[in-house]
């Protein structure tokens, strides 16, 4: 019984933690574009995003972050030979890229109001690319494990995968010139 405890509470980690992190680096891209702002909007946003970006960072990314990683280590436990599955090592792996990313987004949320990071609002949105191809890879380990199909299904769902966020990249660009054009025109 543990084993699906540990599990449905890994889960809800995981939900949680991808919703803070999708989030945190969305609010990056509001506040790098703050910058654009005459004053005073400029101080008063970039203080409301800093106050966000701190209280999702430390209120729910993290501890999804935390539940995430101790339920998987309770999973473990009542399945220990499961280490052995080459597999989970894949998983793991990505998992630690995942973690790697998490803390440089803390990083730079610490950065952000110092006036260190120079990253522009188009820079962010790429950054924010990453956990959802992490996601789509831990995912796809998980239910797969060693059976991950590589057939011809498989490859036309990693190209709609990626003519997706390719659209989505190409819309922001046309919003952005299409805002250029506005403020041009008053």
């Amino acid at each position: 019984m543990a084993y699906y405890w540990f599990k449905a509470f890994h889960l809800i980690g995981v939900v949680v933690w991808f919703a803070g992190l999708f989030y945190l680096v969305r609010l990056f891209v509001y506040h790098a574009e703050a910058n654009q702002e005459p004053e005073p909007a400029q101080s008063i946003l970039k203080k409301q995003y800093e106050l966000m970006e701190k209280r999702l960072y430390g209120i729910i990314t993290t501890p999804g972050m935390i539940v995430t990683v101790a339920m998987a280590i309770g999973l473990i436990s009542t399945e220990p030979e499961i280490l052995k599955s080459g597999w989970l090592h894949i998983k793991l792996t990505f998992v630690g890229l995942l973690l790697v990313y998490h803390f440089y987004c803390g990083r730079i949320m610490k950065q952000l109001p110092k006036g260190e990071c120079q990253w522009s609002g188009q820079q962010f949105r790429a950054l924010n690319e990453a956990p959802t191809i992490l996601l789509v890879v831990i995912v796809l380990l998980a239910v797969f494990k060693n059976n991950l199909p590589l057939d011809a299904t498989t490859w036309l769902i990693v190209a709609l995968v990626i003519s997706m966020v390719a659209s989505i990249q190409l819309y922001a660009k046309k919003r952005r010139k299409d805002q250029e054009k506005l403020s041009l025109q008053e």
